[in-house]
């Protein structure tokens, strides 16, 4: 029997799922409303799987979720977007027989595509950062997902320190400067109906840069690719802004990598996904 591997991102707004065939390429995509529910959304997810492989064999799922990943890599302990969906055993969920899973954060693996068939291609010293329903960040070291402790988790890099832009009552973050849920919280607009001629996207460049600027002084990367709605949407936060305001934060004491945008767009981690399991085959 013909077996394919079954490739996802489970998103904090949408799940995106795909196949491979061990050809080096993405089968058709679908996605849904990721469930507040976990029984619900892995319910979704293996039905939507089963009607791609359309009766094949399912030999392993690689695939990434948000959130803080656990220890062992089986589910999330923490999230502020998928909070239903933390201590849920996604990975024992999705294991039946000798079928193999394989979970990462879903920021790192949008990092790794981009890195193995996006912007990144060819680049030894990477860091992509999202900038979407929150902010996340991976450093890629010669085409791996670098090693951590506890993951990578940039969006909560304080920025903020006296307050005086986001006031006593939210956490100084970066993510809750720049995340499209925290801008809709602030202003109360969805991202997407404020003009691009409105000051803000400049504000928000402003304060991407000052993340950056820490980027660039704790990971030393070649080269920055920013994905996610904000950075590539419509409107979104401009790049040259964000070029120029991250060389003037520096302001010469290190070299400013090339910062660009992300190529892949919605399937970055589905192509991350599929680079883990081509690299589980070497």
């Amino acid at each position: 029997m013909k077996t394919s591997v079954i490739l996802f991102d489970i998103g904090g707004t949408k799940t995106r799922v795909t196949l491979t065939d061990g050809s080096g390429s993405l089968g058709v995509v679908e996605s849904f409303h990721t469930p507040p529910d976990p029984e619900q959304g892995i319910a979704q997810l293996m039905a939507v799987a089963h009607t791609l492989a359309a009766g094949q064999k399912i030999s392993g799922w690689y695939g990434g979720m948000r959130g803080l990943l656990s220890e062992d890599k089986d589910g999330i302990e923490h999230d502020g977007i998928l909070a239903g969906w933390v201590g849920f055993n996604v990975v024992e969920a999705l294991t039946s027989d000798a079928v193999s899973v394989i979970l990462e954060n879903d920021t790192a693996l949008a990092g790794l595509g981009e890195a193995t068939y996006g912007a990144g291609q060819g680049v030894d010293l990477m860091v992509y950062h999202t900038v979407s329903t929150g902010v996340g960040g991976v450093r890629i070291d010669h085409g791996t997902i670098d090693a951590a402790s506890a993951g990578f988790e940039p969006g909560h890099q304080v920025l903020d320190i006296d307050r005086t832009i986001l006031g006593e009552d939210i956490s100084p973050t970066l993510e809750n400067l720049v995340s499209g849920t925290a801008v809709e919280s602030r202003l109360g607009i969805k991202p997407y109906d404020i003009p691009q001629s409105d000051v803000i996207w400049e504000e928000l460049a402003g304060y991407l840069a000052q993340g950056l600027r820490n980027t660039v002084l704790y990971w030393s990367p070649e080269i920055i690719v920013l994905g996610g709605s904000m950075m590539i949407g419509d409107p979104k936060i401009p790049l040259e802004m964000v070029r120029k305001a991250t060389v003037a934060v520096l302001d010469n004491f290190v070299p400013c990598p090339y910062i660009t945008t992300a190529k892949l767009g919605d399937e970055a981690g589905l192509y991350g996904a599929l680079a883990l399991f081509e690299a589980s085959r070497n």
